[in-house]
């Protein structure tokens, strides 16, 4: 071949490049634009500001109500949102959305569907900046909001970075249920799906700022608000665009974790909450007692899911909910400055003993005359232990208790402890029941489910401890001294008994994919919590992992399936929060062996 040829061939394959990229682009579709191999998770993941406009094309009939604002919009649930006014919420939350792009989203909003109810949050972040963004494909809005040149939206995209085209296509072999990086977003509701943020431990300070180190040195920097003008007439745009198709309009300003307030100068501050109520009336949550508590927070624009409970309860008046007293405030154009001066007069911290308090909870096993391991101890050391905490005042309590206190605010007793036995044996029944009503305490113990009323090992003949029957785990429930939960159905399998693979606790088995695991697990949890609750009459929402084994997926998959508190055994004691359900999952225990009453005090105190 001569070097014409060559040079031809070279110059096809150059001007074959750009139509290769077009042809990935368009069928991949990373960012959701073409309607192709769609996965809005991802797309939305890469900007939500297009690829939910996308999503609505195709879903306008399922909405009638929507949530716009920045990132920390998402925390405000669409399912409470929908009981509170009953209606079909969807959240169209953006990074670091700016009012003037929520003004265009909102128009776009009436012009393409009946909006029933408009909620908008504003950040303070609202006040720094406006406008900007359209050139960056992670950032721009869909061209369908923005009114930009269709062309030029497009081709924008179809000349995209082929790695967004290469890593969806990775991601769709490396998906999971839970999310990961790459699929952040819930596409039905528009939210951050935080199935494993809901359920992860977060109760000890030190652990959480292990796990969140913005918050061991929180960074502050001087920060203009040079756009509240802007902000404000945007925020105008929309309330007169609301009024006009007949929309009502909720207007909420987001918590604020205290430290990064200390950006802003107070002039700023003042100047630009009291300019919002001079707009239209609002809902503050910015500054209160929760923004001074890192566990309410991921960082300084991101706040939990169950703050976003409380400020709806706060709002549309859920007495059910655990809502400190400080906890939002209605502004209107007459409040607006007074309420505004109380956002700079700020303090630095503040004593966690209002919403927190230190729970030990003990782990027992079996019971007998003689004792003498750490799973069986005697019941004259059991007794012992009753009749010392109940001199040294301690108050026995229940999950019931703990739910209580941390959904509702309900006080716990001045010294609460929580005693559970593992496994549901008969021993419980005969010899830890009358001890425990003797001194007056609770106990909750995880049965087995598969090993109630049984003293074989699944019909194998291989003899085990017995275990109290499902009539005897009902008197002990109506007495209400023993709550029965549960320690799963099957999965406390015994490696000597069993004939074939052998799970080690609730961890998924090797080979096993995660659709299988997932199946196994909830047949399980749904089997164990059916056959108590129809045997005991009580509600099943705890749950003690066998071996002390979990993951973030098992934690997800009970709270799914109901599951509100579960145990592990590791030794150690839990700080349990008012308004963080998630305190209550992955909770430490106390393994309790053969020790004296007063060890076992120390044991708590120390």
């Amino acid at each position: 071949m001569n070097s014409k040829k060559w040079i031809i061939m070279f110059v096809c394959c150059l001007l074959s490049l750009p139509v290769l990229l077009a042809g990935l682009n368009f069928v991949v579709d990373p960012f959701g634009v073409f309607g192709n191999l769609t996965w809005y998770s991802f797309s939305e993941t890469l900007n939500p500001r297009v690829a939910k406009t996308a999503y609505l094309e195709e879903h306008w009939d399922d909405y009638d109500a929507y949530v716009v604002g920045c990132s920390s919009t998402s925390s405000y649930s669409v399912e409470e949102l929908n009981g509170y006014l009953d209606a079909s919420f969807y959240n169209l939350i953006m990074y670091g959305a700016d009012m003037e792009d929520v003004e265009k989203t909102v128009a776009y909003l009436l012009e393409h569907d009946t909006v029933r109810y408009l909620v908008l949050n504003v950040y303070v972040d609202n006040g720094i900046s406006i406008g900007g963004g359209e050139d960056d494909l992670t950032l721009k809005l869909h061209e369908k909001v923005s009114g930009a040149d269709p062309l030029s939206f497009y081709g924008g995209y179809l000349m995209a970075d082929p790695n967004y085209a290469f890593d969806k296509l990775e991601a769709m072999v490396q998906d999971t249920w839970l999310p990961q990086t790459f699929d952040v977003f819930d596409e039905a509701t528009g939210v951050y799906d935080k199935r494993a943020r809901d359920v992860e431990n977060i109760s000890d300070m030190e652990r959480y700022v292990e796990a969140y180190p913005v918050f061991a040195d929180y960074p502050v920097y001087a920060t203009e608000m040079a756009a509240t003008e802007q902000c404000m007439e945007s925020v105008a745009a929309i309330r007169d665009m609301c009024a006009a198709a007949g929309t009502e309009l909720l207007v909420v300003c987001a918590p604020v974790y205290g430290e990064y307030l200390n950006s802003f100068s107070d002039e700023d501050l003042a100047a630009f909450y009291t300019a919002l109520g001079e707009v239209m009336d609002y809902w503050d949550f910015t500054y209160s007692s929760v923004s001074w508590e890192p566990r309410y927070f991921y960082d300084a624009t991101h706040f939990r899911n169950a703050v976003g409970t409380m400020a709806l309860a706060k709002i549309f008046g859920n007495d059910d909910v655990y809502i400190p007293e400080d906890f939002g405030a209605y502004v209107t154009a007459e409040t607006a400055a007074e309420h505004a001066a109380t956002l700079t007069n700020r303090s630095g911290g503040q004593d966690d003993s209002g919403y927190t308090r230190e729970v030990p909870i003990l782990m027992y096993h079996h019971l007998s005359e003689e004792g003498g391991t750490d799973i069986n101890i005697s019941t004259a050391a059991f007794e012992d232990h009753m009749r010392s905490l109940r001199d040294a005042g301690y108050t026995a309590i229940t999950f019931d208790d703990l739910y209580a206190y941390v959904e509702h605010g309900t006080e716990l007793p001045e010294k609460p402890v929580l005693i559970t036995f593992d496994d549901g044996y008969e021993s419980n029944y005969e010899l830890a029941w009358p001890i425990l009503e003797r001194y007056g305490m609770k106990a909750t113990i995880f049965a087995i489910g598969v090993s109630v009323g049984k003293d074989t090992y699944k019909d194998t003949g291989e003899a085990i401890i017995p275990h109290f029957s499902m009539e005897q785990a009902a008197e002990m429930v109506e007495s209400g001294v023993i709550s029965v939960q549960t320690h799963t159905y099957d999965m406390h399998q015994a490696a000597e008994y069993e004939t074939g693979p052998v799970r080690e606790g609730v961890l998924q088995m090797k080979g096993e994919s995660e659709e299988d695991y997932m199946a196994s697990f909830r047949a399980d949890i749904q089997r164990a919590k059916s056959e108590l609750e129809a045997g005991t009459g009580e509600a099943v929402r705890a749950l003690a992992y066998p071996f002390g084994f979990s993951t973030t997926l098992s934690e997800a998959l009970c709270r799914a399936e109901g599951i509100r508190a579960t145990v592990t055994t590791e030794s150690r004691s839990n700080t349990v929060i008012k308004g963080l359900p998630q305190c209550l999952y992955g909770m430490g225990r106390y393994t309790v062996t053969e020790i004296s009453g007063e060890a076992l005090l120390e044991l708590l105190e120390g």
